[in-house]
């Protein structure tokens, strides 16, 4: 019986007052609040597209009819109660894979969704769990599966911009990164009624002066990962659990 963990793939931020610190070239802070909520996917896109690539173009994961949401053992933990502003200002910084903030949190974010068994599969892990995540959509998959964004948005996740047809932006023209992304914001926002406040660039790829254009023209920031436990080649759980808190 596949975890949809296993299928649908997800990255981490981590970042701590001990042990993490801002990128280099990014030493500047971000509010807990957008470091929590700054991050969707369902599949792993950190490679650069290929013929081969289990990620190219729409997510195509098959269902499995016999998959039933594992229970959750053990007392439930508690989401903190903390008013967390958010700070997206031109001075916040442009590109973010870590943050310092004040505790130790995870962000953990899901890539390339809505899909429409896998994604409900997941919300579902997550409520039992109490946690909340990022999730980075599609905005071709917005547009075809508009009910599970706003599921997505009605448990309190945050939804970020992942391009329209997840193409490797820096490929494309200045024009054509616009386009992308507005036709991704666009869908969103009619889905859900919310606008993305930052973005993740499929397979990462995306060149600095780009960053800075998407930055100045959206308001957003370019969130990347810490950890990739790529999850998308399927090694196991085990082997996921160990890559992401070996690295965390």
């Amino acid at each position: 019986m596949t975890n949809p963990f296993h299928a649908l793939g997800f990255r981490l931020l981590n970042a701590t007052l001990e042990g993490g610190s801002a990128q280099a070239e990014n030493p500047l802070r971000l509010s807990r609040r957008g470091f929590l909520l700054c991050a969707a996917s369902l599949s792993s896109c950190s490679a650069a597209p290929s013929s081969t690539s289990p990620v190219a173009g729409l997510l195509k994961t098959p269902f499995n009819a016999n998959y039933r949401t594992p229970s959750f053992q053990g007392p439930m933990p508690r989401n903190p109660d903390m008013a967390f502003g958010s700070n997206f200002s031109n001075s916040a910084g442009i590109t973010f894979s870590r943050v310092l903030v004040s505790g130790n949190y995870v962000a953990m974010t899901f890539d390339d969704g809505p899909h429409p068994h896998n994604t409900p599969r997941l919300l579902d892990i997550l409520r039992a769990r109490n946690i909340k995540a990022t999730f980075y959509v599609i905005g071709q998959s917005v547009e075809l599966y508009p009910q599970v964004v706003r599921r997505t948005v009605a448990e309190g996740h945050e939804i970020g911009n992942h391009t329209h047809s997840h193409r490797l932006l820096s490929k494309l023209s200045d024009s054509e990164i616009r386009m992308e992304l507005s036709r991704c914001r666009d869908a969103i926002a009619s889905a859900s009624g919310v606008q993305p406040r930052t973005m993740r660039p499929p397979y990462g790829g995306l060149l600095q002066r780009q960053r800075e254009m998407v930055h100045n023209e959206f308001s957003y920031p370019t969130i990347l990962w810490s950890v990739d436990p790529l999850d998308w080649k399927r090694p196991g759980s085990s082997v996921v659990t160990s890559r992401t808190t070996d690295h965390s």
